[in-house]
């Protein structure tokens, strides 16, 4: 393959050694090199697929996704103990997860003490029946306080209404006194068994009312601060498939897990069909507002590590990189906290290309001229000739590979004679990718002399892919040929 390098004019010789100059300079352009203003033409636009998104202000509603476990509403539940020693005689709820009512008699209980205040509570409604018609002063009042304390007494201990009601219309004491559910609910723990002792400290039932459940959901800390108490929750279990439950955020728990970095967010939720039950695995979306913000796609965002730029449009081609500050990313989008403002156009695709060549730009801005001497050499009679001189290009193998590669450069006057004895530098060089992870790369080598106006050099190329290859011959301190073209190289790019 060989490349025959068109002729130029002598007045763009010092351009040419200045590109030549930037590109063999001992510097790297990597992903934090400035950054500069660019143009691109409208055909350009097309060819690299550039497209544009407007910076715009409007609410912001995140959805986020994750996992929870249903458990009992802790503030539902309940204990039955008795407040008073005694033997259980009778066990109506007799198994665990039976459900009870207010009201319903769970067992019956015999104690002696409780026997001995029912005897006085019919005692004293005796005595106030006897007195009801005194004359004396006093008197009927004092015989109503005496039944209004013993009935007083039996209601701290517990005794229902109902057993009060009885002793009154029966007048006739029991032997064992029926305990009722203070609630609703389903048993989930029973110890009360017959002919059992128990004291005021012993837990006989525990009975949690189902009619609402807490679902705690995982979320990672870096999101944790999107929630918020009252924010909507919505759960699907696998046993009802397409059936959809609604609830809140209820609480969430200031504690960070350190095994899984999450937190655990407490959610409320009606169950009046108990069909969410302690225990199931669920899953959990939450809608999360969060006010309003500047928002730009995400695509329009280049992050190099250290620094996140947009590239604005200007107008007439020209792009400005900018650097802003984000926020949280919600959906396809970025919350701009600084440096874009709402109504502005930014490039929204080809990012990484147009960073490129705002490096190339930046960095050709830095460039600093050759002294004055070289510059008078280079437009002095060694630059007359340049444009009848021409170079040939080759190489082994042939397209060029990533590893290792010969070059062979061939130089003729503008006769077509060979030109032996000068020095000449081959560069290779591609741009930085921060897009891909890849930092600007570089091959050079000095070309050996070979007789009859070739020169060959050994290159060792770190990626494949388009580089961009300039050739630069010079004689007696003068440059006579410089070429600049884009060559291909076959293999895997470099990560």
């Amino acid at each position: 393959m060989s490349y025959a390098f068109p002729r130029r004019r002598p007045g763009r010789i010092v351009a040419v050694l200045g590109v030549l100059l930037f590109l063999t300079a001992p510097m790297a352009i990597g992903a934090d090199s400035p950054l500069a203003p660019i143009r691109i033409t409208p055909e350009r636009r097309q060819l690299i697929g550039l497209k544009f998104a407007t910076v715009v202000r409007k609410d912001v509603n995140d959805r986020l996704e994750t996992t929870g476990n249903i458990e009992a509403d802790e503030r539902l539940q309940g204990y039955v103990q008795t407040r008073f020693a005694g033997w259980i005689e009778q066990v109506f709820a007799n198994s665990t997860y039976q459900y009870v009512r207010p009201g319903q008699p769970l067992f019956t209980i015999y104690s002696p003490d409780l026997v001995s205040t029912e005897n006085e509570y019919l005692l004293a409604i005796d005595a106030r029946n006897r007195v009801s018609s005194s004359e004396i002063a006093d008197v009927a009042t004092d015989a109503s306080s005496l039944v209004d304390s013993a009935a007083e007494r039996l209601k701290l201990w517990g005794v229902s209404p109902r057993e009060i009601a009885r002793l009154e219309r029966e007048r006739t004491v029991r032997r064992a006194v029926e305990i009722d559910s203070p609630m609703s609910g389903y048993i989930v723990e029973r110890n009360a068994l017959p002919n059992m002792y128990v004291q005021p400290d012993t837990r006989l039932f525990t009975i949690t009312d189902l009619s609402k459940v807490w679902i705690y959901a995982a979320v990672f800390q870096d999101e944790i601060g999107k929630v918020r108490p009252g924010d909507r929750a919505n759960v699907t279990v696998d046993a009802y498939p397409g059936t959809n439950f609604e609830g809140r955020v209820d609480f969430i728990e200031p504690q960070i897990d350190p095994m899984t970095r999450t937190a655990k967010v407490r959610c409320e939720f009606d169950n009046p069909k108990v069909q969410l039950l302690p225990g199931m695995f669920a899953h959990m979306a939450l809608d999360l507002p969060m006010g309003e913000h500047t928002v730009i796609p995400d695509t329009a965002v280049l992050r190099t590590g250290t620094h996140n730029v947009a590239f604005v449009d200007r107008g007439d081609g020209y792009l400005t990189p900018v650097e802003i500050e984000l926020g949280s990313h919600v959906g396809d989008d970025f919350i701009v906290l600084k440096g874009l403002s709402p109504g502005q156009q930014i490039v929204s695709s080809a990012n990484f290309l147009i960073d490129s060549e705002s490096q190339l730009q930046a960095a050709a801005d830095a460039f600093v001229p050759p002294p004055p001497g070289v510059g008078a050499n280079a437009a002095g009679p060694a630059a007359e000739v340049l444009p009848e001189n021409s170079i040939e290009f080759t190489s082994d193998p042939n397209p060029l590979v990533r590893g290792h590669n010969k070059v062979l450069v061939t130089l003729r006057d503008s006769k077509g004679a060979p030109i032996s004895g000068a020095q000449v530098t081959v560069s290779f060089y591609m741009a930085a990718m921060p897009a891909m992870g890849m930092a600007a790369m570089r091959a050079q080598g000095t070309a050996e002399d070979q007789g009859n106006g070739t020169y060959a050099a050994s290159i060792e190329l770190p990626s494949g892919g388009t580089w961009g290859l300039t050739i630069a011959a010079s004689k007696g301190g003068n440059t006579i040929a410089t070429k600049q073209l884009d060559v291909s190289a076959s293999g895997s790019m470099a990560m």
